[in-house]
């Protein structure tokens, strides 16, 4: 669950606009959002890079607009088209400078002209001066003006641009900046551009709500498209989307012809999940402008988030087509391919982005990730410690990737190390010290202490050679396409999901080797687990998809919680989800919000009832009005308590102790003067709610096997049904447990569709998108791991599932199928087989649309 704000690369370069120090300043709630949308995580480093950079093409096109607000010489817009005002004056020769000047002075074509025609031929002359990037000569000339009448408007006026134009890292250049357009204000205080340039002094200096205020008052003054759009851009990096859009479409109805403001109107819809909305806005800004890069690559990065990977690689497409070497698309389009399985793709990317940029500490992660989960260890680690050596200067954030990389660095050498070892001889959560499985887990800086760093790569231990896919024998090949399907079955067809191929496959895989697992321990056969040979407990059977889940993506860590250290338990883990985090709304739980809604506001009437019972009356009455969750946040008002928000903890009723409940997860509403709201989902794993919720799920799983191994022996339509609801009764106890760092709900899927298939029975229905329908209830939607954890009981989710899943006798050729075990018993097997194509399988990877 993360996310990052998204932007044309130099998209706020609004003359000095938003530099470093804003940056910094916002950089809490960057990392915040980095948590919904982790493929757009670069688009703030990019934004960094072009600000600090050379000029690139938003600069051009910026100064083709006279919107860099040079000297603001005029008050209105110019044409794009290009006015004499639009005309630099770059020339160095002094007569050159003089006849400029000279013009410049006869059409009063600079600030605060005065009426007298040598006065203004001296002005012109240090405005033209600036206009050269003469700062300190240009300095003089004004200061010189000064001595002589020191409230001379335009002097002051043109020092302070100047003083900017010196640079504001100097402190001392913005302090006089400020100072002199202060002086100018008080001197001319119904001066728009005034306000206008002074917001321009202060935003780069973290000063943001001075620089709102400003333009606010220029606003006041004169409206223009321009000032709303600057207006709109300063609320847009302040994380206040609603009204960013109100000003980028006051804008639009003053200059509908602006191609920059239409793509923030879309990227102000994208930051709150209103994914189609954007989309059609970025399509409107490249009706404007057809060759409009970073519309084409905001479209991609829309459709990557709706899931649409087609559409996201024809819009990242027609970008490079326009430029092959634009860097941030390059970086975009190689992480969509990475998320979506095709790793070969995604490296041509990384490495092309990295020819060009080479010190790109994103597009570096992410091809040392890429080699190492194709089995290319020597060339992924050697691209990992490219990226360690890029310390943070002092006083500096690092980045997500820094932060990562020692880890994953640790894990490589791991995995490295353990290829070719029997995957039933060792456990990764025992062998990975539990500080370090807790801070990765965590995402926590790399400082562990007395941390014994893993071995290095070891030369007799070869990289992954590529499998083709005709290699294998035609049973295996069966196999592979078989996994395929299955795998497709467990793709969300939601906003927010991308197709995983490679996901699709392992645990597709994961499935079948469930199935063949169940059904040896049914017919009371052994397995051989963690260098042990025993029969198998629940544990196992998940650990069977866990593993598969590991390796298809080694860059997330997908640990046991009850593994991590006592501490770290006792303090208890948690995992969070942000359903709505200040505006920004996470799209994938948007179909729950209602149902969550309706139970907490049952839960308010409880806690009134108790608390309240003089005001239940006017709160029953407050909350007929509340459809939508902004709309509790008046209701919290009505108790001291609750003023500043409250939390609500679900139950979870056991089967083996009738009458006994659980801690579920827990539902945070908070709310701000402005309105902007908290509204989140968290489980606590602590030692004493695993403890409760195991012992659960062990008195399930002992059942499950009883009635499995009669079900082998007698195939009754009455036994085949309590052995399904027991499958999901238990999946249903581990959804809400969540034991897992990571990937708890595609792995209880995995273990649900081949525990089914082990009983005989195939699901063939896939996850419906949350649509009403006759045979489904209006309240399913289309996350399982959320409908488990919001039905009000493990019976009520068994009635969910199956009532999409469309249950059938399984195919008597999964019988045939080859051990999935055995054909791939290490880890170098299991990553030749995900790495192997198999385009032309019947059955292809499904895609949502």
């Amino acid at each position: 669950m993360r996310a990052v704000k998204m932007a044309p690369a130099g998209g706020l370069a609004w003359g000095l606009w938003v530099p470093l120090a804003v940056l910094a300043l916002l950089a809490p709630a960057a990392l915040a959002l980095t948590e919904r949308y982790p493929a757009l995580s670069l688009l703030q480093q990019e934004r960094h890079r072009q600000r600090h950079g050379p000029a690139g093409e938003w600069a051009e096109q910026y100064s083709a607009e006279c919107d860099s607000s040079f000297l603001h010489f005029h008050e209105s817009d110019c044409d794009i088209g290009g006015s004499s005002s639009c005309e630099s004056m770059l020339s160095l020769n002094t007569e050159k400078i003089l006849s400029q000047a000279k013009l410049l002075a006869e059409q009063k074509r600079f600030p605060f002209a005065t009426d007298n025609d040598n006065t203004n031929e001296e002005l012109a002359i240090a405005y033209v001066l600036i206009g050269n990037g003469l700062y300190d000569e240009a300095i003089r000339h004004f200061s010189t003006m000064l001595q002589e009448e020191p409230e001379l408007v335009s002097a002051i006026y043109g020092r302070g641009i100047a003083y900017g134009k010196k640079g504001l890292h100097d402190m001392k250049n913005a302090e006089l900046a400020l100072f002199e357009l202060s002086r100018v204000i008080s001197l001319e205080p119904d001066r728009p551009e005034v306000f206008e340039q002074r917001a321009e002094i202060l935003s780069p200096l973290g000063r943001i709500s001075e620089a709102l205020s400003d333009l606010t008052k220029a606003i006041q003054l004169q409206p223009s498209a321009r000032l709303y759009r600057h207006r709109g851009t300063l609320y847009f990096i302040s994380e206040d989307y609603a009204t960013a859009h109100e000003d980028f479409q006051h804008s639009l109805e003053l200059n509908k012809n602006q191609p920059i403001a239409m793509l923030y109107k879309g990227l102000t819809f994208f930051h709150r999940g209103l994914l189609k909305e954007a989309i059609e806005s970025f399509k409107e800004a490249l009706k404007q402008k057809a060759d409009f890069i970073d519309a084409y690559k905001s479209l991609g990065q829309a459709y990557r988030e709706l899931g649409n990977f087609d559409a996201a690689t024809e819009s990242f497409q027609k970008a490079l087509l326009l430029n092959q070497n634009h860097v941030q698309t390059l970086q975009l389009k190689g992480m969509m391919l990475y998320h979506h399985g095709s790793l070969d793709e995604a490296l041509k990317n990384f490495k092309r982005c990295l020819q060009l940029e080479p010190y790109n500490e994103v597009c570096q992660y992410m091809k040392g990730l890429s080699h190492v989960a194709m089995g290319q260890f020597y060339e992924g680690i050697k691209a990992q410690t490219k990226v360690m050596l890029n310390d943070p200067l002092p006083g500096q954030k690092a980045s997500p990737e820094y932060l990562k990389v020692k880890y994953l660095r640790e894990y490589s050498r791991y995995l490295h190390a353990h290829l070719d070892t029997p995957l039933t001889e060792y456990n990764t959560d025992i062998d990975l010290p539990g500080n370090f499985k807790d801070h990765w887990a965590k995402n926590l800086p790399f400082l562990i202490e007395n941390y014994e760093e893993q071995p290095g790569l070891q030369p007799h231990i070869k990289d992954v050679l590529f499998q083709n896919f005709e290699s294998y024998k035609p049973d295996v090949q069966e196999l592979i396409c078989v996994a395929d399907h299955l795998g497709s079955m467990m793709q969300y067809e939601t906003p927010g999901f991308l197709p995983n191929k490679r996901i699709h496959r392992a645990m597709g895989l994961a499935t079948l080797e469930v199935m063949q697992a169940v059904q040896r321990t049914w017919a009371n056969s052994k397995v051989r687990m963690n260098g042990k040979t025993r029969l198998m407990q629940w544990r196992d059977m998940f650990d069977i998809a866990v593993k598969w889940r590991r390796i298809a993506d080694p860059d997330q860590p997908v640990l046991w919680l009850d593994q991590m250290p006592a501490r770290s338990l006792s303090r208890g883990f948690n995992n969070h989800i942000n359903l709505i985090r200040g505006q920004v709304i996470n799209m994938r739980y948007l179909e729950y919000f209602e149902k969550i809604l309706h139970f907490i506001k049952d839960r308010i009437l409880v806690y009134h009832g108790a608390n309240n019972p003089k005001g239940l009356l006017e709160v029953r009455e407050a909350l007929e009005k509340v459809h939508k969750v902004e709309d509790l946040l008046p209701i919290m008002k009505f108790n001291s308590k609750t003023r500043d928000g409250f939390t609500v903890n679900t139950k979870v009723p056991s089967l083996k102790d009738q009458g006994k409940e659980y801690d579920g997860f827990t539902i945070t509403i908070t709310g701000d003067k402005v309105g902007n709201i908290l509204f989140s989902v968290e489980t606590q794993t602590t030692e004493e709610r695993t403890q409760l919720y195991h012992a659960e799920i062990d008195a399930l799983y002992k059942d499950l096997t009883a009635k499995g191994k009669i079900l082998i022996l007698s195939a009754e339509l009455g036994e085949v049904d309590a052995v399904c609801n027991l499958i999901l009764s238990l999946v249903y106890y581990f959804y809400n447990l969540m034991p897992l760092s990571r990937g708890s709900s595609v792995i209880a899927y995995s273990v649900i569709m081949g525990a089914l298939m082990a009983s005989g029975k195939e699901v063939s229905g896939k996850i419906p998108k949350g649509k009403a329908s006759i045979k489904i209830p209006k309240y399913i939607s289309s996350l399982v791991d959320f409908e488990a954890m919001t039905a009000p009981g493990s019976e009520a989710f068994s009635k969910i599932a199956r009532s999409w899943m469309n249950l059938k006798s399984i195919s008597p050729s999964y019988k045939s199928l080859p051990s999935v075990s055995e054909t791939f018993p290490t880890l170098r097997t299991m990553i030749e087989v995900l790495n192997t194509d198999s385009s032309h399988c019947l059955k292809k990877t499904i895609v949502v649309v």
